[in-house]
């Protein structure tokens, strides 16, 4: 009997200590979610910008070999043109 009133006095000291820190608790874990959230946003937008700058990269890399192809086979042509005309 005394084990049994010694628990309902712990569980109703818990309950009461439980409903005072819940607010500040409430209030102390809320900015830090919010402020993992939004490190987690910025740094998916980093990435974001990091893939972008990598996709413009490599289309100035095709695009330069693009145009030295052609441009060594408008000299070929014209090589091929000059030797036809002489």
């Amino acid at each position: 009997m005394q084990t049994n009133f010694e628990k309902i006095v712990i569980g109703t000291a818990l309950a009461f200590a439980a409903s005072a820190l819940l607010p500040i608790a409430k209030t102390t874990f809320r900015p830090l979610a919010e402020a993992g959230v939004q490190g987690g946003v910025d740094l998916i937008n980093r990435g974001k910008s990091y893939i972008q700058l990598a996709r413009e990269e490599v289309e100035d890399i095709i695009a330069e070999a693009k145009f030295e192809r052609m441009k060594k086979q408008l000299d070929q042509e014209i090589a091929l043109l000059d030797d036809t005309q002489e």
